[in-house]
Order: structure tokens, then C-alpha cells, then sequence
């Protein structure tokens, strides 16, 4: 083959090493990649660091296009930031998952605390004789903040503590308002004794 035929061979090759980027899919990377979204998403990324998450599997399917596409330099860049994201996203969801568990634990406590309190102030208000209706519409609220808790714990029992304020949220609010329309009848009942 003569000098100029083998320069010309060299110089098409090289051309179309450049054009792809780099000689081969990264496939190493790009599973790299995967195992890290899949680890993240098992972490709870979905749910406790939701954008990062998301970055990283848009830069896993641009990984993908650029390969079809056969930019091989441009996947590797994009399997390179989707594995970034991922573990970024990974370890965003633990910490965020640590304060909703911490939330979760004080806002459980919290309405016990609160539905403790209640039962006792519906004892004293029976005891004071307090209207009928009264102690029914008490009694009714608190069956609702009952079984509300109890969805609550079970939504923390399987590890989903971000449902848990939620899913007091709307008791809450009646549960102290009952509370205070009993200590309402119950008050001038003890005054009435002294």
C-alpha cells in the first residue's frame, strides 16, 4: 500500500474516532450509572430528594440517546453527571428521610400527647354532667383522631414519614378545638363545687 493510501486510511480512521467522540459505548459507565439510580431510588430519592433523582435519570437517558446517536465522548458525560446526581440524590434522601422520621416521631407524640389530654378533659366533662351533644361531638372527634393515628402509625411502620403530619393534619386542628370547648363545660362545673 503506498505511503499516501496509508496516511489517507490513518486520517479516515482518526476522523471517525472524533466524529463518535471515543471508540466505544461506555457501557461500564452507563451501568455504574444505573446501579447508582437503582440504590438511590431503594434509598427513597423518589420520594425525599425527588430533583435529584430526576437529574439523574434525564442524564442516564441522554447517555442512552448520545450512544444511539454514537457520540460515545457525550454519553460518557452524561453517564459520568447521572451517576453524580444519583448518588447526590441518594444521599439527600437519607438526611431528608432522617428529619421526616424525626417529624414524624415528634408529630405522633405530639397528638398523643394531646388525645391523652382530651380523654381526660371528656372524663371530667361526663362527670360534670356537660350536655349530651357536647360530649357526643367530643367522643366522635376523638374516635376520628384515633383512627387517624392509627393510619399514621401504620404510614411510619412501613417507612413513609412524610405522610404522617399529613395524615394528622386535618384531626389536629379539631382534636385542640375540642379540647378546649370541653374544658369549656367542664370549668364551671368545678367552680359550681367550691
Amino acid at each position: 500500500m503506498p505511503a499516501f493510501g496509508r496516511f489517507g486510511l490513518a486520517a479516515a480512521v482518526v476522523a471517525s474516532l472524533t466524529v463518535g467522540g471515543c471508540g466505544a459505548p461506555p457501557d461500564k459507565e452507563i451501568d455504574q450509572a444505573q446501579g447508582a439510580i437503582d440504590a438511590a431510588g431503594a434509598a427513597g430519592a423518589d420520594q425525599y430528594a425527588h430533583e435529584e433523582f430526576l437529574a439523574a435519570q434525564e442524564a442516564l437517558k441522554h447517555a442512552h440517546e448520545a450512544v444511539d446517536a454514537r457520540d460515545y465522548r457525550l454519553a460518557l458525560n452524561h453517564a459520568l453527571d447521572s451517576r453524580e446526581h444519583a448518588q447526590s440524590a441518594a444521599k439527600e434522601a437519607a438526611d431528608h428521610k432522617a428529619m421526616a422520621r424525626s417529624e414524624a416521631e415528634r408529630a405522633l407524640g405530639d397528638i398523643t400527647a394531646v388525645l391523652t389530654a382530651t380523654h381526660a378533659k371528656l372524663k371530667a366533662a361526663e362527670t360534670a354532667r356537660a350536655p349530651a351533644k357536647t360530649l357526643a361531638e367530643a367522643r366522635r372527634v376523638i374516635a376520628d383522631t384515633e383512627g387517624a393515628v392509627q393510619k399514621a402509625r401504620a404510614a411510619f411502620d412501613r417507612g413513609d414519614y412524610l405522610a404522617v403530619p399529613v395524615t394528622i393534619a386535618g384531626v389536629t386542628r379539631r382534636l385542640a378545638v375540642t379540647a378546649h370547648s370541653l374544658d369549656a363545660v367542664a370549668v364551671p362545673a368545678v367552680k359550681r363545687r367550691r
